[in-house]
């Protein structure tokens, strides 16, 4: 006869475990409240500091989110991007079973500044077409983008409604202009204001700044991104592959 070993997890983890469970099985979904902290309490015969300690962290986890003054909630999941491969907002969206609409801010000609310079390889002061866009799934904002475009491919592009089109189609199948491939850097950032007002969220929220450069044939730059994505609304996964080790022969 064999004996379970006795659970020796501190309490509060067996009520982050249990509330947990029910979230991942759907029995406590997006949007539901979690029960109140006394009945939290009586349901697992432990004190309110333990409860407390299981809610902390189930937020740190990203399960749930405290309303003030109304309660805890559950929180819908993060939408999980895959940084693959060099693909734009609505087939990322798409694959994800989501819908993508952009609402355009601003487009204009603007002299390239010197980080705009360096990635697009030009001298500064150049000008180049800058678009600012607001970048949506199912509705909700999730990233503010500023593209920066030489302005032979940028004024043409302004000429479309960049609030249907995307602009990587329109390069590639309006104007001949295949992308190979990109250049990325990725940071965590916090919004100012000007992010915080695109995205509706407060000021210093924190923020994934990526910066991507986008290359045709011949290693031109073409397309130069700031990609603001909300913090609280998606997470990034790659895929990452080892060198080879040789060993090293004697001489």
């Amino acid at each position: 006869m064999t004996h379970q070993a006795p659970d020796r997890s501190p309490l509060y983890a067996r009520v982050e475990s249990a509330l947990g469970d029910r979230i991942e099985a759907g029995t406590l979904a997006p949007g539901d409240r979690l029960p109140s902290e006394d009945e939290l309490v009586a349901a697992f015969a432990v004190s309110r500091t333990t409860v407390r300690s299981a809610i902390h962290s189930l937020i740190q986890r990203g399960l749930v989110e405290i309303r003030r003054g109304v309660g805890t909630f559950v929180v819908t999941p993060k939408i999980t991007q895959e940084l693959t491969n060099l693909t734009g907002f609505v087939e990322d969206m798409e694959a994800l079973g989501r819908q993508a609409t952009a609402k355009l801010l601003d487009q204009r000609a603007v002299p390239a500044d010197p980080t705009v310079a360096r990635h697009l390889m030009m001298t500064q002061g150049t000008p180049v077409t800058r678009i600012q866009r607001v970048r949506l799934a199912d509705g909700m904002p999730l990233s503010y983008d500023e593209t920066f475009l030489p302005s032979d491919l940028g004024e043409k592009i302004v000429a479309d409604d960049l609030e249907t089109e995307p602009i990587f189609a329109l390069l590639e199948r309006k104007y001949k202009t295949p992308l190979i491939e990109a250049e990325y850097q990725l940071q965590a950032i916090v919004a100012n204001e000007l992010v915080a007002e695109a995205l509706d969220v407060p000021t210093g929220s924190p923020i994934f700044l990526i910066e991507r450069t986008s290359y045709a044939f011949g290693g031109r730059a073409v397309d130069y991104e700031r990609l603001h994505y909300r913090g609280d609304k998606i997470k990034f996964v790659t895929k990452l592959l080892r060198k080879s080790s040789r060993p090293r022969s004697d001489s």
